[in-house]
């Protein structure tokens, strides 16, 4: 692969010139035309600028898969802002950590985020600019879902009164370098909360550059955007990707598998990236064949191990081979991604699928337990080195340097590397979960479990989901006299926490296993859930 030539703006200006009038987004059957959503983009870098937003400011997005997530981010970017992207299905406490910990001046939210959640959670951070957007103000089909006016008790702003507002004479600031910060993306590490990854913009030119290229993305593809615009995932393998090459994304508010298949037809999709039950959701449709997504010639899947069963099972039922990818939010992106002309082997000695090869410019080790590399075959932590690997942690100095020495990303996973250069993910750091390809972090989990007044220890693990891959099981004791329901405990955390991050199972245990030294063991949790589900 070349060298990057361009950074993500030269590329969305480049796919401007070259799109025209073509579009560069679907809004459902919407197509938004590459010149609008430059017009948008300006104008609503405009706006901010206007409203005191400028070069270094922290910009938060609350929003789901619209055009406006794009709008929004290259608007940020234009300014030398940088963005915060948020998971929609974040509850109040979660939004106003990120926010805070990132010292948020404005934040991009979703009228319906606004009101259920983010109107309450700004009072705990610095925001000052509030900019509200509903998500089907840019798709005619569904523009009278739009057309109820918003009040907020709070003074914010319309998007689309901001990007469309006439100024004159209005120039943009210098364009941001490569080593600035892009996009703050949190994620729940190994040593405690979440931590905001500093992805710059030469990371993000990189990773948008690396799926160009081990796609093989021609003029005429066309991008079936099911995963995620706020997590690295979307945020490279679409946006990114439909920048570095100027071809569409098809966005469509949120995922519902009946409905990217309608419009993967409608539009002609090419070629997606989505977790791998993004698949199976496709898959389990009652009327899906092989010719229902016949354009779809490359399917990738990142983020969750793949059972090479499931492989061969959507192989047959869709008609595409899906190809795993390897990467984190540390990276930016893929590290490792398996070549179209290949079929990932799997590993004789732990049946796992291998998830892809090194991609160029970058270097994969395997470390033993004193940090020195293994040889081919041996099992250890997977460390990674290259042009996508984020610059560090926001404000974290001591957290960067234990996990990114050097500027080598030590993953805490488990990985072999064999003399053919597949790279395979035998294990994950001991107490990380993975469920549907969303990382969940037990403590925080248990942190809200301690707040209910009758818990006196709490230990979360993830338990085998046959669909999810892993899911959340909660084990607590209770205070002396205290007496309470299971079921209350998990709408406790249903309340305080994201969707896939609240225990679906909560066990009230007299105590729970420890060590001497009063240390709980996970590891014999883990044994007790596996074996209630194969009871």
């Amino acid at each position: 692969m070349s060298a990057i030539a361009e950074l993500p703006l030269e590329m969305f200006d480049a796919a401007v010139r070259r799109l025209h009038n073509a579009p560069l987004l679907y809004s459902f059957e919407t197509p938004i035309g590459a010149r609008e959503c430059s017009e948008l983009v300006d104008g609503l870098a405009a706006g901010l600028a206007e409203l005191g937003i400028g070069a270094g400011d922290r910009v938060g997005l609350f929003l789901q898969n619209d055009p406006q997530f794009v709008i929004a981010t290259l608007a940020v970017w234009r300014l030398g802002a940088i963005t915060v992207p948020a998971n929609p299905m974040l509850r109040e406490r979660e939004l106003s950590h990120h926010m805070h910990d990132a010292g948020a001046k404005a934040l991009i939210v979703l009228d319906e985020l606004w009101r259920d959640v983010a109107a309450t959670a700004v009072d705990q951070t610095d925001i000052t600019v509030v900019v509200t957007t509903n998500a089907y103000d840019l798709c005619a089909e569904r523009a009278a879902r739009a057309a109820e006016p918003f009040v907020s008790e709070r003074t914010t702003h319309d998007l689309l009164t901001l990007a469309r507002s006439p100024r004159d004479g209005w120039t943009p600031p210098p364009a941001p370098g490569p080593g600035d910060t892009a996009v703050l993306t949190y994620t729940s590490g190994t040593t405690g909360p979440p931590k905001g990854a500093m992805s710059t913009h030469a990371n993000v030119a990189f990773g948008s550059e690396t799926y160009r290229s081990a796609f093989r993305i021609s003029d005429d593809d066309v991008i079936l955007g099911i995963a995620p615009l706020y997590h690295v995932t979307g945020l490279i393998g679409h946006i990114g990707l439909a920048l570095a090459a100027g071809i569409p994304i098809i966005l469509a508010h949120r995922f519902d598998a009946a409905a990217s298949i309608r419009l993967a037809q409608h539009h002609g999709a090419t070629v997606c990236i989505a977790a791998i039950t993004a698949y199976m959701a496709l898959a389990a449709q009652p009327d899906v064949t092989p010719d229902s997504l016949a354009k779809l010639t490359r399917a990738f899947s990142g983020g969750a191990p793949i059972p090479p069963a499931v492989v061969d099972d959507l192989d047959r039922r869709l008609g595409v081979r899906i190809r795993p990818v390897y990467g984190l939010t540390e990276t930016t992106g893929p590290t490792h991604i398996c070549p179209l002309d290949d079929s990932p082997p799997t590993n004789r000695e732990t049946g796992a699928l291998a998830v892809g090869k090194t991609v160029p410019k970058t270097t994969t080790r395997i470390l033993d337990g004193d940090g020195r590399p293994l040889k081919p075959g041996e099992t250890g932590e997977i460390a990674i080195k290259g042009p996508q690997v984020v610059a560090g942690y926001w404000r974290q100095p001591e957290e960067t340097a234990r996990a990114i020495p050097g500027g080598e990303l030590h993953t805490g996973d488990i990985g072999v590397l064999d003399a053919d250069g597949w790279l395979y993910v035998v294990d994950r750091s001991k107490d990380m979960i993975v469920a549907s390809g969303f990382k969940v972090w037990p403590r925080e989990v248990e942190d809200v479990l301690y707040e209910h007044p009758a818990v006196r220890e709490a230990a979360v693990i993830g338990a085998p989901d046959k669909y999810r891959g892993e899911t959340v099981w909660a084990y607590v004791s209770l205070k002396a006299g205290m007496c309470v329901e299971e079921p209350e405990l998990i709408a406790h955390c249903k309340a305080r926490l994201a969707a896939y991050k609240y225990p679906r199972v909560v066990h009230v245990l007299d105590e729970l296993p420890k060590t001497t030294n009063g240390k709980i063991l996970r590891r014999e949790l883990r044994a007790l859930a596996t074996q209630r589900e194969t009871i």
